[in-house]
């Protein structure tokens, strides 16, 4: 099973997932971990995005696939993956769709998480508060959520036209919405 996770930040993507691993035997995949994780092991990939960062400069795109495809190609992932954080425009989508293409690994189906703005503040007003997190803080998630609709909802649109997207509602109870979530897998995952 191949899944891309689509949400807002504070969407609940990151928890889901990692439920959706333990069940499905697959790896979550998200780009901010392999970008950290490639940094920290001095990989040639790693190296160059360390440059890039160091100049405070956003590493681009063809670095962070690079490290995806890397990733891709690793055993565990023959099976299935979690994609999270990434896709994030429309440029990626159809660079990822090329790279999956050649991996003979297409996308099953894109599951976007739907939680309102309002709720996603006060949760991670509420993350925030619990973990000491400053970046977090009312006005920084609203311009991250404005961001978020302007650069990378149209993602959503880009599968949806593809037959392969499922809207859910991430309002609930995290086993409620990790159900909903299981119950529009494609029964050979479920």
């Amino acid at each position: 099973m191949r899944i891309v996770l689509l949400g807002a930040p504070g969407s609940g993507k990151g928890t889901q997932a990692s439920q959706l691993k333990a069940e499905l035997n697959i790896p979550h995949i998200s780009t901010g971990d392999l970008l950290r994780a490639a940094v920290k092991a001095g990989t040639p990939l790693g190296l160059k995005a360390k440059s890039v960062m160091d100049a405070g400069q956003l590493v681009s795109d063809e670095i962070v696939l690079g490290m995806l495809e890397e990733r891709l190609e690793q055993p565990d992932a023959r099976a299935g993956f979690i994609l999270d954080g990434y896709p994030r425009n429309l440029a990626q989508c159809e660079a990822l769709d090329a790279l999956l293409a050649r991996l003979r690994q297409p996308v099953d189906i894109a599951l976007q998480l739907v939680v309102p703005n309002e709720l996603i503040v006060d949760r991670l007003a509420g993350r925030a508060a619990a973990e000491g997190r400053k970046d977090d803080t009312p006005e920084t998630v609203r311009e991250r959520l404005r961001v978020y609709a302007e650069q990378t909802a149209p993602v959503a649109g880009y599968y949806e036209k593809r037959g392969k997207l499922t809207v859910l509602d991430g309002v609930g109870e995290l086993r409620e919405v990790y159900q909903r979530i299981l119950s529009a897998l494609p029964r050979v995952a479920a």
